[in-house]
């Protein structure tokens, strides 16, 4: 996995498959959000796939697909959420720019 640590609490990166699921909650998160509508490429993991891995290993578990700019707004209401809810979020889409486009949204509402 290719991650980039947005501050203490947030972490990023592109597509994740099923099987990391458990090395995101050894590295301590516990919280797993998916920024990527389900279909957008083929063979990408679908969301249930990746929540049910996560609901196994006790995660917490958010679904904010974007695919526009207005989505992307409306999305940082979500993601600010998810961030007074968990300690330790990850966060991921096709590159990680969404996420941390929504991130910095959610971050300016604060």
């Amino acid at each position: 996995m290719n991650i980039t640590q947005l501050d203490d609490q947030v972490s990023v990166s592109p597509q994740i498959a099923v099987e990391d699921v458990a090395e995101i909650k050894a590295m301590g998160f516990t919280a797993i959000m998916c920024n990527r509508p389900d279909g957008e490429d083929p063979g990408q993991p679908t969301w249930a796939e990746i929540e049910a891995a996560a609901k196994a290993q006790g995660l917490a578990t958010y679904f904010l697909p974007v695919q526009s700019r207005p989505e992307a707004e409306g999305a940082a209401e979500g993601f600010a959420k998810a961030l007074s809810e968990t300690d330790r979020l990850f966060a991921y889409c096709r590159s990680g720019t969404r996420c941390q486009l929504i991130y910095q949204a959610a971050k300016a509402r604060a």
